[in-house]
């Protein structure tokens, strides 16, 4: 899907809810960058979740993720894939609840990675343990088993880039190099993205980043979400 394209709030009827964003892509890929900048463009109208990891340690959610990186894993692996994917399943949907039971007057909510992460990784993750199974299949069948506690966002944003710079770019950035079982598993995240892109087109809004500087790629981001603020005002004045 081009960035041109994007997906169009439910109007049945204009809620009276913030515009849910989720930017989703592989490690380096600079997500939390263009999140940032976009909030910060925002201001006052919009409301940032910050990505997993990056929670306080002193929260609940900043707990579980010590706990999961206790053994020093890039990827979070602690040997028990099924009790790492529930887990952080459940952390993005208590996150949402939140969000629910206390309403913010903000316009626009922009999540840092969304559930889309936990299927992916954690698929690649799971398979690496069971080599019969498809990654696809199991990306697939976590997104669909969650969808019942979580309500779908107004759009969902996937950053590609050239994996090979966004490595190094994730490696630079966390001050160590890569394992190959690193590799692999961001080698599979990507993959996986592009696959649930090319068959949910109406899901999903793709922004190449390859070439682009954050400003520009936080612009193009901007715009989509401008277009969907857009949209909404013009269901409520229906």
């Amino acid at each position: 899907m081009s960035a041109a394209a994007v997906p169009a709030p439910r109007r049945e009827p204009a809620p009276d809810r913030p515009l849910r964003m989720i930017i989703e892509g592989i490690n380096g890929v600079g997500k939390t960058t263009t999140a940032r900048a976009l909030a910060a463009a925002l201001g006052e109208r919009c409301l940032l979740l910050a990505e997993l990891t990056d929670q306080p340690g002193d929260t609940l959610p900043g707990r579980v993720i010590s706990a999961l990186a206790a053994q020093d894993d890039v990827c979070l692996r602690t040997g028990h894939p099924v009790v790492e994917t529930l887990a952080l399943l459940a952390l993005k949907i208590r996150e949402i609840e939140r969000l629910a039971a206390y309403p913010t007057t903000r316009e626009v909510v922009i999540e840092d990675r969304g559930v889309d992460t936990v299927a992916v990784y954690q698929a690649a993750i799971l398979c690496a343990h069971v080599p019969e199974a498809d990654p696809a299949h199991v990306a697939r069948h976590v997104l669909s088993s969650v969808s019942r506690w979580l309500p779908p966002p107004d759009a969902t944003i996937l950053l590609t880039g050239d994996r090979e710079v966004c490595m190094r770019r994730f490696a630079d950035r966390i001050g160590r190099t890569l394992a190959p079982q690193d590799l692999r598993v961001i080698e599979q995240a990507d993959a996986l993205y592009t696959g649930l892109a090319a068959a949910e087109p109406h899901r999903y809004s793709v922004i190449d980043t390859a070439g682009r500087s954050a400003e520009a790629v936080a612009d193009a981001v901007g715009a989509l979400v401008q277009d969907l603020v857009k949209q909404r005002e013009a269901d409520h004045a229906a």
